[in-house]
C-alpha cells in the first residue's frame, strides 16, 4: 500500500521540518482509540501492509492513550495492546487521562470515578461484564459499588498494563504525549498532569517547546498541523476515523482507515 504524503498546503502553513528523524526511521503515531477495537484493528493492519518488504533501519508505533471509555470495546483494546507486537517494530504505550482516572478510581478515588463516568467511563465498565444498567448517578455506596465490580472484572495482566504505560515518548526531533506540555516549561520538568490533562494554554501558545509535540486528546474533524505540535484525535468513538500519522525524514503522511479497511488519504482541504 503506498501512502499519500501530504504537501505543505494540506498541512497548514508550515511544512514538515528537516532533520528531526534520521533516514531509515519511520514513526506511526496512533490518536485516541476510546473502545473501538474495530479502528484499531484497521490501522494495525494498514501499519503492518506499509512496512511489508521495505528495509527501514527502525520503525516505531506509539500510541498515544485513551484505550478506554465512550466506544464498546475497551477490553478488545487492552487485551489487542498487550498483545499486538508485529516482527520487526517497537511498540510504545502511552497512558491517556482515561487511563488515569480508571486507576485511581480502582484505588478507591470515588471523585475520580464520577468523573470518568460523566465522560464514558461506564461503557468500559460494561465492556468488562458489569452490569451498570440502572446503578448511576447515584450517592458514595452506588459508585463504590461499581468500583468493587470493577476491580474484581478486571484482569490482572489489565491492570498490570494499564499501569505500566508511559507518559510520554521522545523520537529524534519528537515529542509524544497523551494531551501536550505545559508552555514555559522544559520538556525534562512537565508535570504528570499537565501532560495527561493540559489542553487550552498549550493549544493556543506558539513558543517553541523544544520539539514538535504530537499529542491526542482535542478533539478536531481533521488533524492539527502547527508548527510546534500536532494533534491527531479526530474522536473516533463517534466519527469512526482513527487517525495514524506516519512520521519519517521525507515528511508526514496520513493513514485514514476506517470499519472498511485501510486506505491511505488526505482529508485536508
Amino acid at each position: 500500500m503506498a501512502l499519500t504524503w501530504l504537501p505543505p498546503a494540506a498541512r497548514g502553513a508550515t511544512p514538515a521540518p528537516a532533520g528531526l528523524l534520521p533516514p531509515g526511521v519511520r514513526v506511526y503515531a496512533i490518536g485516541d482509540i476510546h473502545g473501538r477495537r474495530d479502528l484499531l484493528e484497521s490501522i494495525e493492519h494498514a501499519i503492518v501492509e506499509d512496512g511489508a518488504g521495505q528495509r527501514r533501519r527502525r520503525r516505531v508505533a506509539v500510541f498515544l492513550g485513551d484505550y478506554l471509555s465512550r466506544g464498546p470495546d475497551a477490553f478488545g483494546v487492552v487485551e489487542n495492546l498487550r498483545q499486538w507486537r508485529p516482527a520487526g517494530l517497537e511498540v510504545r504505550l502511552l497512558r491517556g487521562n482515561h487511563e488515569e482516572l480508571a486507576l485511581h478510581f480502582i484505588e478507591g478515588d470515588l471523585a475520580a470515578g464520577r468523573q470518568w463516568f460523566e465522560h464514558g467511563g461506564l461503557a468500559t465498565l460494561a465492556s468488562y461484564g458489569v452490569d451498570v444498567a440502572g446503578r448511576y448517578p447515584g450517592g458514595d455506596e452506588s459508585v463504590d459499588s461499581l468500583r468493587r465490580d470493577f476491580r474484581s472484572a478486571l484482569p490482572a495482566a489489565h491492570r498490570e498494563f494499564l499501569a505500566g504505560l508511559a507518559i510520554s515518548h521522545a523520537e529524534g526531533g519528537y515529542y509524544f504525549v497523551h494531551a501536550g506540555v505545559a508552555p514555559g516549561v522544559p520538556l525534562a520538568r512537565q508535570t504528570r498532569h499537565d501532560q495527561l490533562w493540559v489542553r487550552q494554554a498549550f493549544l493556543t501558545s506558539d513558543e517553541d517547546f523544544g520539539a514538535v509535540i504530537v499529542h491526542g486528546h482535542s478533539i478536531d474533524v481533521r488533524p492539527q498541523f502547527r508548527r510546534n505540535r500536532i494533534g491527531i484525535d479526530t474522536g473516533a468513538h463517534a466519527s469512526g476515523l482513527l487517525t495514524c500519522l506516519v512520521i519519517d525524514a521525507d515528511g508526514y503522511a496520513l493513514l485514514h482507515p476506517g470499519t472498511d479497511g485501510p486506505r491511505a488519504a488526505c482529508r485536508h482541504g
